[in-house]
């Protein structure tokens, strides 16, 4: 098997932007072009990683420095990563918090990546959300539905009737992910699944345009602690407690002489920490923890 799940957790807002924006918000995130689901360029892994890599055989995984190599002994890097897509975006909720919310479509990707890394799908169907008055959690255990006769979830300014008919594969969904976003904390795990929730694709897609982080930043003149002339801006950000997925392969040249396990095994050693992905580093900004599944 030459793949495996990544799974990245936010723990301070992260911006991985793409330059200067056109619109109201001057810094914004990087989104996909035809979904416009906001990801963390692969590149971002790679560097991070490279930068803290202390392993004897560092330069087989990511390929020798291209400041001191020669044409003659070059070789690409042993470890390709994807993008990080967006998986669960984290909502206030009127009880509870936040929700943790996905859609059919967000599952349905992550489920091609479940089989491209030859990795068993849950043992259960993704719910298939009717409309975008409805969603999916799980039953008795949720935290973030009130109960009344027909059971009600209150995301931001959204009033959804929760399908508890879809509870059990919900469920087994959260339980699934939880175990490999947070492996070695049942804490977390059983936190993911109470707060879960499954929304319409349509329902999915406002939010990623309405509920990102939006701060303004302001530049001050050294001399009178006022603002400078332009020195006011808007940046936008995924929020703490945002988790994306993706896949990494490991594809070794017959040069680098490293083997798919050792790959593997040098990158497990750098997950499962605090990490820092994106910019706006000394601002607090991108510090996540990044988990490569098994």
């Amino acid at each position: 098997m030459n793949a495996r799940l990544t799974f990245v957790h936010t723990l301070s807002p992260l911006h991985a932007g793409t330059g200067q924006g056109t619109g109201v918000i001057d810094l914004p995130i990087a989104r996909e072009k035809a979904t416009g689901l906001p990801f963390l360029p692969g590149s971002s892994l790679k560097g991070t990683l490279r930068a803290r890599c202390s392993a004897q055989d560092c330069k087989q995984v990511f390929g020798p420095d291209t400041t001191e190599v020669q044409s003659v002994n070059n070789y690409a890097s042993s470890a390709q990563f994807s993008d990080q897509r967006l998986l669960l975006l984290p909502i206030r909720s009127l009880v509870g918090t936040f929700a943790w919310i996905t859609s059919p479509y967000v599952l349905r990707r992550l489920a091609r990546d479940i089989e491209d890394a030859q990795v068993a799908l849950p043992a259960a169907s993704i719910p298939d959300i009717q409309t975008t008055e409805t969603c999916a959690i799980v039953a008795n255990a949720s935290k973030i539905k009130i109960d009344t006769p027909q059971p009600k979830v209150y995301l931001e300014n959204f009033e959804l009737s929760a399908d508890i008919s879809a509870a059990a594969n919900t469920s087994t969904w959260a339980e699934w992910i939880g175990k490999r976003v947070f492996p070695n904390d049942k804490g977390w795990q059983q936190m993911l699944t109470e707060r879960m929730c499954i929304v319409h694709d349509d329902v999915f897609n406002f939010m990623i345009d309405t509920a990102t982080e939006i701060t303004a930043r302001i530049k001050l003149r050294e001399d009178s602690k006022t603002v400078q002339d332009g020195g006011l801006w808007y940046e936008e950000a995924l929020p703490t407690e945002t988790i994306l997925s993706g896949i990494v392969l490991a594809m070794p040249t017959k040069t680098s002489g490293i083997s798919v396990a050792r790959v593997f095994e040098v990158l497990q050693g750098m997950t499962g920490k605090t990490l820092q992905f994106g910019g706006k580093a000394t601002v607090g900004r991108g510090m996540c923890r990044m988990q490569l599944a098994v």
